[in-house]
């Protein structure tokens, strides 16, 4: 049976700390910021993001524009500041290092990267330089935190993602499985981000914890998603396309529900402990954050086309069978993502609540508001 390692880790109070997070205009990103300030005292943020257009900067800057919204009025006398937003890029080695050097972050969130899985196969530079070099800057800078015996940074939490399971045929995935069988670039720089992270773990002694993230979805998501993109075809009166005709299924995690992962994992860091070699065990450890329940694509689809309808953004008699297209398997694409998050939930107490029907209805109540429908 398994240990319950919730006892190998110390937890630590969140409240007053200093905590940098990278990606923060980004969908995961901003919605933990705004989580943090709505549920820790005293915390401070400071949001590191390089604003590029990948996808609309538009969706950024409406993320940002809702953080600081939600600060306005926030008072607290024992700190020097709430939120700091900064614009610039992890690969700046230069200014992540001003970061660490001015701010001094207690716990680190590196969410920056270089998403999609299609995209690494036509822009693989962007991968290599904020996904590699970009994690490496944000290793070595909290290395050198720890110099001259300073406190340094007392967790790293990094965002890795389903992807690293690859070609694995067991399912549910398990962070126990290995993943030695990448079939794309972004999954590569994923696996590459934890081997650097234990190795800078067993090395240096930073205590980093990284979180496999499975198809997150939900209000003011990315617009590269398929439940984003459906939804502007269908409402446009194009075809969809529905990969692996039709054969996919997907494990869909709410916001709300990877958020709340987050923040549990935040607070519970791995043990500093020593080796059989004599020298120190690295402080490391690798979770799944997924919804537990994967959905075929086409009963996804089918919920999606019902609440358009239901939303009067659609009508009831649209022809849906005309709009959807089953087409081939496309590079880099898996047909099955399932996680295993047994060990989430043993450690952390960690169970989604969402489940899909509500999830899109949120997301679809908010797109009708966004884009005016």
């Amino acid at each position: 049976c398994h240990k319950v390692s919730i006892m190998l880790n110390e937890t630590i109070n969140l409240e007053g700390k200093t905590v940098l997070v990278t990606g923060a205009a980004g969908f995961i990103g901003a919605n933990l910021v705004r989580n943090l300030f709505k549920n820790i005292k005293g915390i401070q943020i400071i949001g590191l993001d390089n604003m590029n257009n990948y996808y609309d900067v538009g969706l950024k800057k409406y993320r940002l524009k809702n953080i600081e919204k939600q600060i306005v009025g926030m008072k607290d006398t024992k700190v020097d500041f709430h939120w700091r937003f900064i614009k610039g890029s992890i690969s700046d080695k230069q200014l992540v290092n001003d970061i660490f050097q001015n701010y001094r972050p207690d716990i680190v969130v590196n969410l920056a990267a270089q998403a999609g899985v299609r995209y690494s196969i036509t822009n693989p530079d962007d991968y290599i330089e904020s996904n590699v070099v970009g994690f490496y800057n944000i290793l070595e800078a909290c290395r050198h935190s720890y110099s001259n015996g300073t406190k340094g940074v007392e967790h790293l939490v990094y965002a890795s993602s389903s992807s690293v399971y690859g070609l694995n045929k067991k399912i549910p995935y398990s962070v126990d499985d290995k993943v030695d069988h990448p079939v794309s670039l972004y999954a590569a720089t994923k696996k590459s981000n934890e081997l650097l992270a234990h190795a800078y773990s067993k090395l240096y002694n930073i205590p980093s914890t990284g979180l496999r993230f499975f198809t997150v979805y939900g209000p003011a998501g990315r617009p590269d998603m398929a439940y984003f993109i459906f939804t502007h075809r269908l409402l446009a009166g194009k075809d969809i396309e529905i990969f692996n005709y039709g054969n996919c299924q997907r494990d869909f995690t709410y916001i709300d529900d990877v958020i709340n992962g987050i923040q549990l994992v935040m607070g519970h860091v791995p043990k500093r402990t020593k080796g059989i070699d004599g020298l120190t065990a690295a402080p490391y450890a690798v979770y799944n954050i997924g919804n537990n329940h994967p959905e075929n694509l086409l009963d996804f689809v089918d919920i999606l086309q019902d609440l358009l309808v239901k939303e009067d953004m659609l009508p009831i008699d649209y022809d849906f069978a005309s709009h959807k297209k089953l087409v081939p398997m496309q590079p880099g694409d898996v047909s099955v993502t399932f996680a295993n998050i047994d060990d989430t939930r043993r450690d952390f107490g960690y169970v989604p609540t969402t489940p899909i029907n509500i999830g899109l209805y949120k997301f679809v109540k908010w797109y009708k508001n966004y884009y005016g429908y």
